[in-house]
C-alpha cells in the first residue's frame, strides 16, 4: 500500500512537471521565430542567382534543418546546383560556387546568346587538350584560300562551355586512365551569338581555327572580356544603323579597339557594357 502511494505521488509530480515545466518549453521553442533565407522566384540550374531572387523571411525554429543558410550574403551571387522553386528554403548542397558544367550553361540560354560546338581540326588548335570550361578564348582562324591567319575582330573573347571526347564524354566527365592520360578532346562547344555562330561555321568549312587563351580564373573578370565582345557588337549595329558598311569577320574591328576596351573594363577605367542599357556620359 505504501509502494502504491509512492508511486502515485511520483507519476502526480511528473505530471506536473510535464504540464509546467516541459509543456511550456516545447511551445516556446516551437513559436520561436528565425530568419532564414527563401527562394522568390523560380530560377534554372546554373543560374547565379541575384538579391530579387530571394527574399529573407521569418519562420518557426523548431524542427529546423541544421543547415538551413539563414543570411542573404551567403546565396547571392552563388550559382543555383539543381532547378529552384518559389518558396524552397535554401541548404548549402543547393548552392554551387561556380557554373562550370556544360548543363548548368544550357539551362540558362534563353535566346540572347547560343551553344555551337566546332571541330578541333588539330591538337594545337585545341590547346594541345588543355582548354577548361569556362575559358575566355580568342579565335585565330588560317584561311585555306589566302594562306593567312587573321583575327577576326567578332571572335575575340568567346567562352568555352565545355570540351567533349569522340565518344561524348564532356570536360567535367573525364576519368583518368591508370597510366596518367585521358581521351582527348575532339570538339569545343562556344558560347556565341548568332553572328559569331555564322561565321564559325563558315571559318570551319574554309580554313582551321585556333583557339588561343586569353583567361582563366573568376567568374567576374572573365564577365569582362565578354562585356567588351558585347560592346564591339553594340558598335557595329550603331554603325549600321548610321549606312555604314560593316563586317563581323573584319580583323581590325572596323577602329574599334576590342582588346583596349577589355583592358580599360578590367582596370575600372569605363563601366562594362551591358546590353540594352545606356551609359551616360557622366558615368
Amino acid at each position: 500500500m505504501k509502494n502504491r502511494t509512492i508511486i502515485g505521488i511520483i507519476c502526480i509530480v511528473l505530471a506536473l512537471v510535464v504540464t509546467f515545466a516541459v509543456a511550456p518549453l516545447v511551445n516556446k521553442l516551437a513559436e520561436s521565430k528565425v530568419d532564414i533565407v527563401r527562394m522568390k522566384s523560380d530560377v534554372v540550374q546554373g543560374h547565379q542567382i541575384s538579391d530579387n531572387d530571394v527574399e529573407v523571411i521569418k519562420v518557426g525554429g523548431y524542427n529546423l534543418h541544421a543547415d538551413v543558410i539563414v543570411r542573404k550574403e551567403n546565396v547571392v551571387g552563388k550559382y543555383a546546383a539543381t532547378d529552384l522553386k518559389a518558396g524552397d528554403y535554401l541548404l548549402p548542397s543547393k548552392l554551387s560556387a561556380t557554373s562550370d558544367k556544360a548543363n548548368d550553361v544550357f539551362r540558362t540560354l534563353n535566346g540572347d546568346k547560343q551553344a555551337i560546338s566546332i571541330t578541333i581540326q588539330t591538337f594545337a588548335g585545341g590547346l594541345s587538350g588543355k582548354l577548361e570550361n569556362g575559358d575566355i578564348v580568342q579565335l585565330v582562324v588560317y584561311e585555306n584560300d589566302t594562306s593567312k591567319a587573321i583575327m577576326p575582330g567578332a571572335l575575340t573573347y568567346v567562352k568555352v562551355i565545355t570540351t567533349t571526347t569522340a565518344e561524348g564524354a564532356d570536360k567535367d566527365e573525364l576519368t583518368v586512365n591508370e597510366d596518367g592520360t585521358y581521351e582527348l578532346p575532339s570538339t569545343v562547344t562556344l558560347l556565341v551569338n548568332r553572328e559569331q555562330a555564322k561565321l564559325l561555321v563558315e571559318y570551319e568549312n574554309s580554313g582551321r581555327i585556333h583557339a588561343d587563351l586569353v583567361f582563366r580564373g573568376d567568374d567576374e573578370t572573365a564577365q569582362k572580356f565578354l562585356d567588351a565582345q558585347d560592346e564591339y557588337f553594340r558598335q557595329l549595329k550603331e554603325k549600321t544603323e548610321e549606312g555604314e558598311t560593316t563586317d563581323t569577320g573584319d580583323e581590325d574591328g572596323e577602329g574599334f579597339d576590342i582588346v583596349q576596351y577589355a583592358n580599360d573594363i578590367i582596370n575600372g577605367k569605363v563601366p562594362a557594357y551591358l546590353p540594352e542599357t545606356e551609359v551616360s556620359s557622366d558615368e
